[in-house]
């Protein structure tokens, strides 16, 4: 068993033992769910139709979205992985080219683009590409936003 012991720093700045275990092929095997995570940008113009004309958001304006991507899976014990990145990115270049700078309210889907309404279309366009795809976060700004699991099962 590779066993190491490290030292991190306490409360009052003082070490303390810290016992760490290298992780091995079996351990992966054995403790197979892991999440992983990409996040992506979009620079997009909104304008809110249901909302009264006296609320700002009925107005065109924009947003530089973060959308955060997890997908959930089992790690390939061979690759060491639950999923390459790259496939990821792979799967967010056509949104990216679909969505980025361009107005949401002109996109089949979203005609009433709430980041709520944008999260549940992100998860259809990505979730046949992204079998794993257990969740996505789309922030409007840097303390607004939602988050998407999917649809419960009926």
């Amino acid at each position: 068993m590779n066993n190491r012991v490290g030292f991190c720093l306490g409360p009052g700045f003082e070490p303390i033992p810290l016992r760490a275990r290298m992780v091995s092929a079996r351990d992966l095997r054995e403790n197979a769910a892991m999440d992983i995570f990409r996040i992506f940008h979009l620079q997009c113009a909104r304008r809110l139709p249901a909302l009264p004309a006296s609320h700002p958001c009925s107005r065109l304006h924009g947003h530089s979205f973060r959308v955060e991507l997890t997908v959930s899976a089992e790690i390939d014990p061979t690759l060491g992985w639950v999923l390459d990145f790259a496939d990821i990115e792979a799967a967010w270049q056509p949104i990216h080219a679909a969505l980025d700078h361009r107005n949401l309210n002109d996109i089949v889907g979203l005609e009433n683009p709430t980041s709520e309404n944008l999260a549940v279309w992100l998860w259809n366009a990505l979730k046949p590409v992204l079998p794993g795809l257990s969740k996505i976060v789309v922030m409007e700004s840097h303390d607004s936003g939602c988050v998407y699991c999917g649809s419960p099962p009926a």
